[in-house]
């Protein structure tokens, strides 16, 4: 549900500012999306960091402002399935940036880069997933064997992105996204069947 009438003109001036600026310089390995028509519903691809086992992915997330923002912290989500500490079936990210740590000047900026932090250095202790906290702490190897199979299922391949360029935005936020959809589509159907019944055995 939309909260734009809920925010103050000055606040939305500062988000779509913000957004604008994130869409033609955006931090390496993240680009945003703005909604027209909703500049509270914030999607953006993160790519998996090199050295994790979210290489060679790239993750949709979603950030959800609400009708207090920005002295209450957005709600953010994984649109894509991903096997993480910090990450609840449902999508729902636990981070303390996200909690008690929030500040009203934070922006949105920082959201994603603490988001990409998440992925380099999950947070076992504040678990919403406490199968993947529980084999990150004691079976490493498991845990990233695992996390890396779900990547390579769900996750968007680099490949299937690279006309998004996840490294700079020179075009508009939406222009290819949609032949880019069935591409991707096609592509994963293929290895899909094949991965499951891998990850069954696991």
């Amino acid at each position: 549900m939309s909260n734009v009438e809920n925010l103050s003109p000055q606040i939305i001036r500062q988000v779509t500012k913000e957004l604008h600026e994130l869409i033609t310089d955006p931090p390496e390995g993240i680009k945003v999306f703005m909604n027209e028509e909703d500049i509270t519903d914030i999607q953006a691809y993160i790519k998996g960091p090199a050295d994790t086992p979210y290489a060679g992915g790239v993750f949709k997330v979603r950030l959800c402002l609400g009708k207090d923002f920005p002295q209450g912290p957005p709600k953010a989500f994984f649109l894509t399935k991903i096997f993480h500490p910090n990450v609840a079936k449902t999508g729902e990210i636990c981070v303390n940036t996200l909690k008690k740590d929030w500040k009203s000047d934070l922006g949105i900026k920082h959201i994603l880069l603490t988001i990409k932090c998440l992925l380099i250095v999950p947070n076992a202790e504040s678990a919403l997933n406490e199968e993947a906290g529980k084999l990150l702490l004691e079976h490493y190897d498991d845990y990233s064997q695992r996390a890396k199979m779900m990547t390579e299922i769900h996750a968007l391949s680099l490949k299937a992105v690279k006309s998004m360029d996840l490294q700079s935005s020179s075009e508009g936020p939406t222009a290819k996204k949609h032949a880019g959809d069935k591409n991707i589509a096609a592509e994963k159907k293929k290895l899909l069947k094949e991965k499951k019944r891998i990850l069954k055995r696991l």
